[in-house]
């Protein structure tokens, strides 16, 4: 009984340090690393990126982010695949996104996944997602339009350039 106390103190220490060296490195920045976007055409490249930058942009988020993500535009299927793209985010968003929750969308085909978010937001209510934050990847050129969409809601919104 002793040896099971010794080592469950042994543990609690050695996590307690752990998350204290983890929280000093967040601090300091070395965490974050910068991230590059992959080639165009790099389908796994992009999904590995969106999350990343999702994580990246996480701050007091807990809960797992709601990712969407389109293909490059020369995928064969694409069409179809950005219809059950922008039927599943705007049921998400539909149902309604609690406080404490992260969306990020993001592709290669940044002008698409825009008028995407387009479609999913357009029926969202003023300040129907206050808590939530919204992640948007993609090009410089299509931020103001995504940005001018997702301020309504009341969601707190992040652009990260795609470069």
């Amino acid at each position: 009984m002793n040896n099971t106390m010794r080592a469950m103190l042994v543990a609690s220490l050695a996590l307690a340090f752990t998350a204290c060296k983890k929280e000093e490195a967040v601090q300091t920045g070395e965490a974050q690393q910068a991230l590059v976007a992959p080639a165009k055409e790099d389908d796994a490249g992009w999904r590995k990126y969106l999350q990343e930058v999702a994580i990246q942009n996480m701050g007091n988020i807990t809960n797992s982010p709601f990712l969407y993500y389109l293909p490059p535009e020369s995928d064969p299927e694409f069409e179809a695949k950005y219809a059950r793209q922008v039927e599943s985010a705007t049921a998400a968003v539909g149902r309604g996104i609690q406080p404490g929750n992260m969306i990020a969308f993001g592709s290669s085909a940044s002008t698409k996944m825009a008028d995407m978010i387009e479609a999913v937001f357009k029926d969202v209510q003023v300040d129907s997602m206050k808590g939530v934050r919204v992640v948007y990847i993609g090009d410089a050129a299509d931020n103001a339009r995504v940005q001018t969409l997702v301020q309504p809601t009341g969601a707190e919104y992040i652009f990260v350039e795609a470069k």
